[in-house]
């Protein structure tokens, strides 16, 4: 029988869900994730699997060396670009808490190349992405690519994975409604037992 441990990484080890190569601001909002009997596991949980998310979508470099507040500062960013997220998917209005959060996200460093002045070649234009913002850089472009996506066209086919307990969101595309293959044959093995249970 498998150990906790072993089921988390296997979980963790999902695919992408349709949509998060193309947004960042979808694939932090999936980085924990819900697993059957109640238990969840978070791709943040600790600033070295904090440092890994962010290498591998190409936010940060591996050894960006993360503290446990920058890793904080992440799932803080992830709870409210979800709570965005759910209120889009279920038609509700947002909770302002997390407007404000992701705007004040996008607004804590200079997201345009600014004017520099080198010595020996002159001016040239450049984004300041200094080691000691690296966090701050990685939190504007995601929060930036959630007001993107929360305003593009991608955003009428926004949907949450439609096989409990799963909590991922997904942009739909046909009719899929789940995030992996692993939800959708969840869903319908849980939709035969439905039906065998009734005609018993």
């Amino acid at each position: 029988m498998r150990s906790m441990e072993e089921f988390v990484r296997e979980e963790a080890a999902l695919p992408s869900a349709p949509g998060e190569d193309e947004h960042p601001a979808l694939a932090l909002a999936n980085s924990a994730v819900a697993l059957p009997g109640g238990h969840t596991a978070d791709l943040l949980g600790t600033p070295a699997r904090a440092e890994q998310w962010l290498a591998r979508h190409e936010l940060a470099p591996a050894d960006a060396g993360l503290a446990e507040v920058c890793a904080t500062q992440l799932r803080s960013l992830r709870e409210q670009v979800r709570s965005l997220l759910a209120s889009h998917v279920a038609g509700q209005p947002a909770l302002p808490a997390a407007v404000a959060a992701v705007n004040e996200a996008m607004t804590r460093v200079p997201t345009t190349a600014l004017l520099v002045w080198d010595e020996k070649t002159g001016p040239y234009r450049a984004t300041p992405h200094p080691t000691t913002a690296i966090v701050e850089h990685a939190l504007a472009a995601i929060a930036a690519d959630a007001a993107d996506l929360l305003t593009s066209p991608d955003a009428g086919r926004l949907t949450a994975c439609a096989s409990p307990p799963c909590n991922r969101f997904l942009v739909k595309h046909g009719r899929r409604q789940w995030c992996s293959t692993r939800c959708g044959d969840r869903a319908r093995a849980a939709r035969a037992y439905a039906r065998r249970t009734t005609t018993d």
